[in-house]
């Protein structure tokens, strides 16, 4: 029995060591789910390695109490600084003061009044699904674009998808992919009339900014749609809350860490900073089941980050807020009543129709007066069944005689249909 047992034991031994192991096979099935492709085996061996430790940091989390939760997500097999250096873009502005030549009306200061307990403008129809920055660090644009959107919306009642693509290649005050800041853009905004998404969309997730093209774009907010800006008491959560209220607001929070790359459900709690360096919208606020207050936020990495795009950061931490969300938020005001943009200039006319002249004999003109007093035959009318049967019989005459038939029936610029 002992060299049985030894047999059965090595081959256990060896059929173990064949099976892939948990790791291979989570990133099987994440290169799967994810349809990627690597160029070559070393990429993949790269890839490997980044997704393993990303995936060794997600169950080692989940396994603590905290009150969020981590998953495999697109973004597993990037390395953090990897991740960082194509996914944010927030740079704080650089204008003279906070807002520059900017109508400023003022910072939203609390005003004292009683809050509500929870605020989301998702709910309400004033956000717009959630958008993909891709490799190119202008999440500055879709903050922008965000506050924007929302602001219109609750003052006309339309919601209307605005250009990022607009900002990223016209707006020469930021960066590009290179990064930006939501003040710039606003002021970019207060200048300009801002394209719909549709009409110029999205073309820099790759990392190419392209060159301004608005010439045809469908104006979504027009010159004079937007009046000023205001920004928000920093860290001041009564202030926050009551702008978020009001509308949804453009906020900058600290995204570099490991637990914002792969967080999936729950509120963040307590593992990011206040280096601020991602620019998201907050859309509302409210209050867990357990208890846990939240800020609720609409991110640009596309609906397989969070919960479908968006997520929740801890509210009432105090200072700077969860991820500095406290920090430098700032809000749009907007004149719901501007003007609509003039319409497209028109096109130079077409050149005028050359008529050819057909002269008819008294017999003809004789006919076709007893026709046209018979409107019910419609025989006249543009390719009616009777003109067409007619004209398909003079398709089998010989050519002089068919032309002549023809202008009888003033079809001689119809030939080529019939006759072909």
């Amino acid at each position: 029995m002992a060299p049985i047992k030894s047999l059965l034991l090595l081959a256990l031994k060896a059929s173990a060591k064949n099976a892939p192991d948990e790791y291979e096979r989570e990133f099987a099935d994440f290169v799967t789910d994810f349809d990627k492709h690597y160029a070559d085996d070393a990429e993949r061996a790269d890839r490997f390695s980044k997704f393993k430790a990303t995936y060794k940091f997600i169950t080692e989390s989940n396994g603590d109490n905290h009150k969020y939760k981590l998953g495999v997500n697109v973004f597993s097999d990037q390395s953090s600084d990897e991740f960082a250096s194509t996914h944010f873009g927030f740079k704080s502005s650089s204008l003279k003061g906070a807002w520059g030549t900017l109508p400023h009306l003022g910072t939203h200061e609390y005003s004292g009044a009683p809050l509500a307990d929870s605020a989301d403008w998702n709910a309400k129809g004033a956000v717009t699904p959630v958008k993909n920055q891709a490799q190119c660090g202008s999440c500055w644009t879709f903050s922008t674009t965000g506050a924007l959107e929302g602001a219109w919306q609750i003052a006309t009642g339309k919601l209307v998808s605005l250009s990022e693509q607009q900002f990223v290649s016209c707006d020469k005050g930021g960066n590009a992919c290179g990064g930006g800041s939501m003040e710039q853009a606003f002021q970019f905004a207060e200048k300009n009339s801002l394209c719909t998404e549709g009409s110029y969309p999205y073309t820099s997730g790759g990392g190419k900014v392209g060159a301004c093209s608005v010439g045809r774009c469908t104006v979504g907010i027009p010159v004079g749609g937007v009046t000023g800006f205001k920004d928000v008491t920093p860290s001041n959560e009564q202030a926050m809350m009551e702008a978020v209220a009001m509308n949804p607001v453009s906020i900058a929070v600290e995204a570099d860490k490991s637990v914002f790359q792969s967080y999936t459900d729950g509120v963040m709690t307590g593992l990011c900073g206040s280096a601020l360096d991602h620019g998201i919208l907050c859309t509302g606020y409210g209050v867990q089941e357990d208890g846990t207050k939240y800020w609720l936020v609409k991110n640009s990495w596309g609906d397989v980050w969070g919960q479908a795009g968006f997520g929740k950061l801890l509210r009432g931490k105090g200072q700077g807020g969860e991820c500095g969300i406290l920090m430098q938020a700032s809000y749009p005001v907007v004149n719901g009543k501007a003007p609509p943009a003039p319409s497209p200039a028109p096109g130079p006319a077409p050149p005028p129709v050359q008529l050819v002249a057909i002269t008819r004999s008294p017999h003809v003109e004789a006919t076709r007066r007893q026709f046209a007093s018979r409107a019910s035959m419609d025989l006249f009318a543009p390719h009616s069944a009777m003109r067409r049967a007619a004209a398909q019989r003079t398709c089998q005459q010989a050519p002089q005689r068919r032309l002549r038939a023809l202008s009888r029936l003033q079809l001689v610029h119809s030939t080529a249909p019939f006759c072909a």
